[in-house]
């Protein structure tokens, strides 16, 4: 059976003791590691091997596994183009200094590569930012060729930290997310044909950033079966009222006019019982990994009911027709 594990990415103000602690007593059997925050040190992980110990001996601790490690806020800084509003994703000694952002971020990275094999690890989700993110609209006009050069970057940028991981035995799931390289099904598909379909990429698999763009999820599934290496359960719920839109207005999040709003999984629509029956068609036994998000509840009652529902639709696949027994 799929275990089932929490992002630790939206609880970063918490300690890694406590994070442990209440995730055990909600249920969870594994923690999806992020880098910032409390939760773990990439540069003291990779160095320290005592500190490796009492990472392991907390989660042993609360009976937790660790099956992934995220790079989201490091990885942006690999590939995007720097504005203001990224000087929160690294130390304050290297803001708005965008090649000494870069060069900390992509160190940080392999380090965090570093960390996860002493960990035991074997999934790193994460993002990869984008060159190209502010010409998903073609106005002003944008050429092939532009767009083009923006993957040539990725690639460039990501081809030796793909190096890094695969003299580890560890591959790289990345959440394909509005201001990625890959946003959406035929983006990803582009960065795979980039990256001349190298093993190392897959997907971190969240259907709350399909379903708003109009994507029915569960069919990236059944179109990349062998590129799904990890999966979040995040919710999302699309209420367009003729005056929004799904842009969001620069409405913040939880405001119920926005055009759509992520949600506690099994508050809004996506559709889970068929991304988990897909799940089972590709023989799929990662993790189920809840990222919660919902601006409209309280995160504790949220997140104990997120592990409960994950329980709910986390179904293992038959073992034989319904209609065997008539046969016989």
């Amino acid at each position: 059976m799929r275990p089932i594990t929490i992002f630790t990415g939206q609880w970063a103000d918490l300690s890694f003791e406590e994070m442990c602690k209440v995730s055990s007593e909600f249920g969870y059997e594994g923690l999806e590691l992020a880098t910032w925050g409390n939760h773990i040190d990439p540069k003291k992980a990779a160095e320290d091997d005592s500190y490796v110990k009492e990472i392991k001996d907390t989660l042993e601790k609360y009976n937790l596994g660790a099956w992934a490690i995220s790079v989201h806020l490091s990885g942006q800084l690999v590939g995007d183009v720097f504005d203001k509003r990224h000087n929160g994703f690294a130390p304050s000694s290297v803001a708005d200094d965008p090649k000494a952002m870069r060069e900390w971020a992509t160190q940080e990275v392999k380090y965090t590569i570093t960390a996860a094999e002493k960990l035991g690890i074997k999934i790193i989700t994460g993002f990869t930012g984008s060159p190209i993110w502010n010409y998903w609209y073609s106005f002003p006009q944008t050429t092939e060729e532009m767009i083009k050069e923006g993957y040539d970057t990725i690639v460039e940028r990501w081809s030796p930290l793909f190096d890094e991981m695969d003299q580890r035995g560890i591959v790289f799931a990345l959440e394909v997310h509005p201001t990625e390289i890959a946003y959406d099904y035929y983006t990803f598909v582009r960065l795979l044909e980039a990256f001349d379909h190298r093993k190392t990429l897959g997907m971190n698999f969240d259907p709350s950033h399909l379903l708003w763009q109009g994507i029915k999820p569960h069919l990236v599934i059944r179109e990349l079966p062998d590129r799904i290496y990890h999966v979040h359960i995040k919710d999302a719920s699309v209420t367009l009222d003729g005056l929004n839109g799904i842009l969001g207005s620069h409405l913040e999040f939880g405001k119920s006019r926005r055009g759509w709003n992520f949600r506690s999984p099994g508050r809004g629509e996506v559709d889970f019982s068929s991304i988990i029956r897909d799940l089972n068609e590709i023989e799929y036994e990662g993790p189920l990994s809840v990222e919660w998000e919902d601006s409209g509840m309280d995160r504790l009652r949220g997140a104990k009911e997120a592990c409960d529902f994950v329980k709910h639709i986390n179904i293992n696949p038959a073992t034989g027709a319904f209609d065997d027994a008539l046969k016989k």
